[in-house]
Parts: structure tokens; C-alpha cells; sequence
């Protein structure tokens, strides 16, 4: 049975007028056509059960679109086959009237400004948005701040910390949101953690709130930076660490790590400081045994570790504890969390022999000023 006769005049009226992209409600059954400012909308008259009419419907898209009834499916096969998506071809995808269609385009590392445009009028969801954000393209468009906008607006609703974390950092790529709307979303972080991971990945260095340097960092800046000169880059390090910007990314991440509340921001944590630390040490975690790492790191067996005990005896508890940071990541809780599924407070307990070898470098690397400031988050 094909489709009523009305239904696939106006159809084929509808894919003659320069249409970028479709969408179909299947609530309504209609299918809905974008050109330009423009919309156009064809109501549907199905002669047979819905779900099977809407397959038809989107068969008839198909051959009009890719000379083929067979969709997307065979698109995709084609397309991977080819190794890569060109402009054409996502610009195709979005007139099939297929959901996982549009959530391919989203994510191409073709997407382009204007595309992007054509996704969010289809399928305007956070985790599109979150999709098209990660490309360069279209944080430099003009749909970055929209996209930023939707997000931003969705975000006290976001439930899932690994998205609330995604979207904060996202939105505070330059150019997206202004100063008040970045002073609100750290102020939410008050009571979810997850606001102020998000700020960890996204701008370590450029924190809200700044903590003082270091009271001795004047005492070391001299040497530090004639290390530096020289190419020790665990000197350079050490002395933004020891600056504003570091002592700043110190004590946010010390009072989250003092406080865990579930564990994908525990994990994501870990990563977070993983990843500030890394540029010390230059390779991936080897070990997943906190007590093993701190004895490794222990030995200084590091050039530029070396170097710099020797130009700075007073700063060997640093460079331990740099090194050992580095080393960071879920991997030292994975199996903790595989055993349980406790949160908040329970959480902390069963972490503890993870989290106070940690926050031992953290006190070595903030003057000894190690002072639990416990405070409770939702997540």
C-alpha cells in the first residue's frame, strides 16, 4: 500500500521548494519542511497504521533524497565506506526525516555554522546542543551563543552530573555567555559540585573568587623562572602553581575533593586534576594504587624534578607532590566505586583511602594550610 494521493503530491510539492531540512511530528502527523525563514508543513492523511505510514513517508523522502527507499541505514553504510562526510552529504541526512540522521550531523567534525542552524531547527534538545558545541565551527557562529543560551537556561533542570559538568564547560568557551551569566553558573556551584568541575575542566586557570599567592612564592620566583629559561618545565609549573591562578585551582578542587557526593563527579574530578597536572609528567597514568604512586613519586626519578630540588632543596615536598597529581585519575577509585553504590557522606568513607593521600599533596603544595572545609552538594 502506498501513500494516500494527496499526501505524496504535496510531498513532492514540498521537496521542490529548496527545503533544508525536515522534520516530522509524529505526535500530529505532520511533516514539516525548513527553507530559509520560512516553513511549510503537510499534514498527513495516513491510510494505515501510523507507525507503518511514517516509514513509508520517510521511504518516499529517501528515493527523492538518495535515489534509494532504504533511508539512512544505507546512507550510513555508504558514508562510512567513504571515510568522511562532506557538506552535501550532511546537508542530505537532514532531509530524510530521520532522528539518528540529524544526531549524526550534529556530530560530524564537518558541521559547519549554517548546518548547525538547520540541526537546532529540527531537533532543538540539550544534548544536541551539547553535540554541536564541541566543534570550533559553531562556537565561532552565530549559533554558539543560541546553543549556549538553551543550555544555560536548561541547566538547573540538568539531572545527570556528567551532563551538567559537559554543559558547563562548554558554555564557558570564549565568546558564549557574559560575565554574569559565568557569575551565576559558579554561584550554583554552591550547592552542586558538578558547576564547579565543569569550571575545572574549562578554566583552570581562570577561576572565579582568585585565592592569594603563596606567601613564600617571592622567595622562589628568581630561580623558579631562571629554570624555567632553561627548559625545566616543572619549574614554570610550580611557579603558576604557586601563583593565584594555581593556589586558586588548589583550593576549589581541595574542598570538592573533600566532599565526593556521587561518582560520576568523583571520577570526573580525578580526571580534572589528572589533567592540570599532566604537563609535570608528560605520560598517562601507569599505576591505579595511590600508595604505590606516592612511593614512585617519592624517588624524584624525574629530570626536571631533579633539576629542580637541586636549585631548590625547600621545594622537594612540591615536586613529590606535583609529580604524584599528575598521576590522577578514576582508574584510583574504579574499583572502589565497582563495589558500592553509596553517595555523599558514605561515599567520602569508602573513598578516604584514596582521597587523604591526595589531600596530603594538597597540603604540601598550599603551605601546609591543609583545613577540611566540609560543605554538602546535591551533585
Amino acid at each position: 500500500m502506498s501513500l494516500a494521493t494527496e499526501d505524496l503530491l504535496r510531498l513532492n510539492v514540498l521537496l521542490a521548494n529548496n527545503i533544508e531540512a525536515i522534520r516530522i511530528d509524529e505526535q500530529t502527523m505532520t511533516v514539516h519542511g525548513l527553507a530559509g525563514e520560512q516553513e511549510a508543513a503537510v499534514h498527513l492523511n495516513p491510510n494505515c497504521r501510523a507507525d507503518q505510514y511514517l516509514r513509508r513517508v520517510r521511504e518516499v523522502l529517501s528515493s527523492h533524497v538518495l535515489g534509494s527507499p532504504g533511508g539512512y541505514p544505507v546512507f550510513l553504510q555508504r558514508w562510512t565506506r567513504m571515510g568522511q562526510a562532506r557538506q552535501s552529504q550532511l546537508e542530505k541526512l537532514l532531509l530524510l526525516g530521520e532522528p539518528e540522521a540529524v544526531i549524526a550531523v550534529a556530530g560530524s567534525p564537518d558541521l559547519s555554522d549554517d548546518i548547525a542552524r538547520r540541526v537546532w531547527w529540527t531537533m532543538p534538545t540539550s544534548d544536541i546542543a551539547r553535540r554541536m558545541l564541541e566543534r570550533e565551527a559553531v562556537v565561532r557562529g552565530e549559533m554558539g551563543p543560541v546553543l549556549a543560551a538553551h543550555l544555560v537556561e536548561h541547566l538547573p533542570f540538568e539531572d545527570d552530573p556528567l551532563a551538567v559538568i559537559t554543559t558547563v564547560r562548554l558554555v564557558l568557551q570564549p565568546g558564549l555567555i557574559d560575565a554574569g551569566t559565568r557569575q551565576r553558573i559558579w554561584s550554583g556551584g554552591t550547592h552542586r559540585n558538578a558547576y564547579h568541575i565543569g569550571f575545572l575542566e574549562a578554566v583552570p586557570d581562570d577561576l572565579p573568587d582568585p585565592v592569594p599567592a603563596r606567601p613564600d612564592l617571592e622567595q622562589w620566583r628568581p630561580v623558579l623562572a631562571a629554570l624555567a629559561a632553561e627548559g625545566n618545565a616543572m619549574a614554570g609549573f610550580l611557579a603558576r602553581l604557586l601563583d593565584v591562578p594555581g593556589q586558586t585551582f588548589l583550593a576549589v578542587s581541595q574542598e570538592l575533593l573533600e566532599n565526593p557526593v556521587n561518582h560520576d563527579s568523583a571520577a570526573a574530578l580525578l580526571n580534572a586534576i589528572g589533567r592540570y597536572f599532566r604537563p609535570v609528567h608528560g605520560q598517562a597514568p601507569a599505576l591505579r594504587d595511590v600508595q604505590a604512586i606516592v612511593a614512585a613519586c617519592g624517588k624524584l626519578d624525574h629530570p626536571d624534578a631533579t633539576g629542580l630540588v637541586a636549585a631548590c632543596p625547600g621545594l622537594e615536598a612540591e615536586a613529590i607532590a606535583t609529580l604524584t597529581l599528575a598521576q590522577a585519575s578514576e582508574a584510583l577509585i574504579v574499583e572502589i566505586l565497582a563495589k558500592t553504590s553509596a553517595s555523599g557522606t558514605l561515599l567520602r568513607r569508602k573513598l578516604d583511602p584514596v582521597i587523604q593521600p591526595l589531600l596530603a599533596q594538597y597540603a604540601a603544595l598550599r603551605g601546609g594550610a591543609y583545613a577540611p572545609a566540609r560543605r554538602r552538594g546535591r551533585f
